[in-house]
């Protein structure tokens, strides 16, 4: 039974891209008209134009382009995220001070600040990394604000009881109890920095997979441009197994509030 669910596990997804492969295939090759313009966009010439892209290695300069913003966007973001939702969540004071900004702010799409970004930073790389923080920083900062707010305060007290300091309440207390949702978090901002990225590098950029769409757009070389959504697809894929696989919460040892509190018990033991 085991090895049938494995089985149909690994079968479904493959099933899936496969009809989804079929649905393009007979849209573009069967439905449209040959010669038509549907027809351009076809499986056969974008799979060809892949192909030549790997070969020629001129795919690798504007993967690798768009994958550094995306690493310095996230590093930025959870730098300002994870503090600011500590902050939020653990001083009720400041939450509902700034807790009205934050909402105001997210709710402002990433790709309307465009015209800020271009003023302020110019066409280039920090225009594109300035917007990818005003889309991923709010993910980690909600998420990590909502952990800190359903600690069970039961938790610092036997910390404090146990003479714990504040940073060993952070790293015992706070940081265990909080870590699921701050994963979850990132994780979330992975995805999302990942689908502004491409408008994000339209803003006058010499490189990435944004550009590489454009410029295929201007020759009209539309096997090349469904090529580059094939790789921008299977790269979120990857970017997204990866960010699950290192993001991934290590199995528990001991009950949520017991762990905490025999990590306290042993740093008070030391004190």
């Amino acid at each position: 039974m085991k090895r049938r669910e494995i089985v149909r596990d690994a079968t479904l997804p493959v099933a899936g891209l496969g009809l989804l492969l079929l649905f393009w295939w007979i849209a573009t090759s069967v439905v449209a008209a040959p010669g038509s313009f549907a027809a351009r966009f076809a499986p056969e010439p974008a799979f060809h134009a892949l192909a030549e892209l790997v070969a020629s290695g001129d795919l690798w300069p504007h993967l690798r382009a768009s994958a550094e913003r995306v690493a310095l966007g996230l590093l930025l973001s959870a730098a300002i995220g994870l503090p600011l939702g500590v902050a939020l969540g653990s001083v009720r004071l400041l939450g509902r001070l700034l807790g009205p900004v934050v909402q105001v702010l997210r709710m402002v799409s990433p790709l309307a600040w465009m015209p800020l970004a271009l003023l302020v930073f110019g066409a280039g790389s920090r225009s594109v990394v300035f917007l990818l923080v005003m889309a991923a920083t709010w993910p980690i900062l909600l998420s990590t604000a909502d952990g800190v707010l359903r600690l069970d305060p039961r938790w610092s007290q036997v910390g404090r009881s146990l003479g714990a300091s504040r940073w060993e309440l952070l790293r015992f207390v706070v940081w265990p109890g909080i870590r699921p949702r701050v994963l979850a978090g990132l994780r979330l901002a992975v995805g999302v920095a990942w689908i502004v990225l491409v408008p994000a590098e339209m803003l006058g950029v010499d490189s990435g997979l944004g550009y590489a769409i454009l410029d295929a757009r201007d020759r009209l070389d539309y096997g090349e441009l469904m090529a580059m959504l094939l790789v921008i697809a299977l790269s979120g894929v990857v970017l997204d197994g990866l960010a699950r696989w290192i993001l991934r919460e290590p199995r528990p040892r001991a009950s949520r509030l017991s762990r905490p509190v025999n990590d306290l018990a042993a740093v008070g033991q030391r004190g």
